[in-house]
């Protein structure tokens, strides 16, 4: 598997097979040939006459497919030494992966191929590409192409999912158990508002089958720009976490997360033991700083600078509890003061779980140490390592055993069953202005088999829940996908 995006020198005499590889494996856009830019700006691709300006052009299209980070495939003999250090240096500088495939083919099959395909290459100067071909594969190795492959099967994959495919499976041995959950952060759906219902229900039945032990959605007062217009349907979350209850039995229920900001404490408390109630004992409170400035200013909701809501976020973390528990004793916070915490109905559940949602290292992940049951952050596994450490550290200052907070994972990802599926799936969702290796990249796609050497990753780093966004969301086919995933980790 290739990291994108990459670039691709094909390294051979002609005939040895890099155009048929080259089309077996890649889109014809990220295909750059200098045969067929002869053909471009001369009389056809043996046109040797057209070379120089064939050349130039193929160099302004790698430049400016490097620029914009995109994948791109060098289809010429690849001998010559400068180029492809020019290359190499122009892929670094661009932070792509610069990769080299070397074709060894004997010069009697090049020859035979080149006939077939109705080229005149005199053996000639097939037997003195060879002896360039062999003089220069050494070279490969030390001119920074990482890898150099053989003419194999390959596929490219955003660079963190390449990675965990690649990397040594120990956690395959020895695997770390992981629960997943299912998120919901659009529902721009086919039939709109008078379809929410029942297909909300369709999908929570459908996540409860296929394994994900939980089921969350945003808490905002409008769509945020990351899913979509302000005028996109978006339910309220604890409103429709009670929908769902009605119809499932052992998903866990939560938001990811709410604003501290959005209602009082005491309010939230209540919407959250009704739903624990309602539920069978399976809410769970997300709870979080709020970020979003406009949809506070549109509906006049106060939006306090970051210290207040710091303070009453911190506030809320230490009278939850109470509301939640025995008595309705006084609380006197920073910033919140309430004469009792009285709730009634009570929650089922003797403690009743809250997740900080953020992965500040000074503030947050102090917050989630000193009270909370789990932190939710978002990254991959080298940025979840870090947040791991730092909440550890954190759970020793407050004498707390870090165990007793969870480490849960929140991203966007698309899976296929193989390489062919995920490829129409990444060209089908991607918006139109967004190149298909950037969708690629920012939802996380990969096959099954991909999506389980990642999650095992960030199991090892430290996550005991990840929460899942599948973007294709619209039925029940991306849940039943991502079950394979879920079935190795049962």
């Amino acid at each position: 598997m290739l990291p994108s995006p990459c670039l691709v020198v094909l390294v051979g005499p002609s005939g040895s097979g890099k155009s048929t590889w080259a089309a077996a494996h890649f889109a014809p856009e990220r295909i750059v040939s200098s045969d067929r830019l002869r053909a471009v700006v001369g009389g056809g691709e043996d046109d040797l006459a057209a070379s120089d300006d064939a050349f130039a052009l193929l160099e302004s299209i790698v430049a400016a497919r490097l620029a914009r980070g995109l994948t791109t495939v060098v289809d010429t003999l690849g001998l010559d030494a400068v180029r492809r250090r020019r290359w190499v240096a122009a892929a670094c500088a661009a932070g792509v992966t610069p990769v080299a495939v070397a074709f060894d083919v004997p010069v009697a099959e090049c020859a035979a191929r080149n006939r077939a395909a109705g080229k005149a290459v005199p053996e000639r100067v097939l037997a003195a590409q060879r002896r360039s071909w062999r003089e220069q594969r050494a070279a490969l190795d030390t001119e920074g192409f990482a890898p150099v492959l053989s003419p194999v099967t390959v596929r490219t994959a955003p660079a963190h999912v390449a990675r965990a495919t690649a990397a040594p499976d120990g956690a395959a041995a020895d695997p770390r158990p992981m629960r997943f959950g299912l998120q919901i952060p659009s529902f721009a759906w086919p039939g709109g508002a008078a379809e929410l219902g029942p297909r909300l229900v369709r999908l929570a039945r459908a996540a409860e089958e296929a394994g994900f032990d939980s089921l969350w959605f945003m808490d905002h007062l409008r769509q945020i720009p990351q899913f979509g217009p302000p005028w996109h349907d978006l339910p309220d979350p604890w409103t429709a976490l009670a929908h769902v209850a009605a119809h499932t039995s052992r998903l866990r229920l939560g938001t990811l997360v709410t604003p501290v900001t959005f209602r009082p404490v005491a309010q939230l408390a209540k919407v959250v033991a009704t739903l624990d109630v309602l539920s069978g004992g399976r809410a769970v409170c997300g709870l979080g700083l709020g970020w979003y400035g406009e949809e506070h200013v549109a509906a006049a909701v106060p939006f306090p600078d970051r210290s207040v809501r710091y303070a009453l976020l911190e506030d809320a973390l230490r009278a939850l509890p109470l509301l939640w528990g025995p008595g309705a004793p006084a609380f006197s916070g920073q910033v919140l003061r309430l004469p009792d915490t009285l709730c009634y109905p009570r929650p089922l559940q003797a403690r009743m779980p809250i997740v900080v949602g953020g992965g500040g290292e000074r503030r947050t992940l102090a917050l989630a140490a000193r009270h909370a049951d789990a932190c939710n952050v978002v990254g991959e596994v080298d940025v979840v390592r870090r947040k791991a450490e730092v909440l550890r550290h954190h759970c020793h200052a407050a004498g707390r055993d870090p165990a007793e907070v969870a480490v849960t994972q929140l991203s966007t990802t698309l899976v296929g069953r193989d390489g062919a599926e995920l490829a129409a799936l990444v060209e089908s969702t991607r918006p139109r202005r967004v190149t298909a290796e950037r969708w690629a990249a920012r939802t996380n796609a990969g096959t099954v088999a991909d999506q389980v050497a990642r999650y095992r990753e960030l199991a090892a780093a430290g996550v005991t829940t990840a929460m899942v966004s599948l973007p294709d969301l619209e039925d029940a086919a991306p849940i039943e996908r991502f079950a394979a995933v879920i079935a190795a980790f049962s």
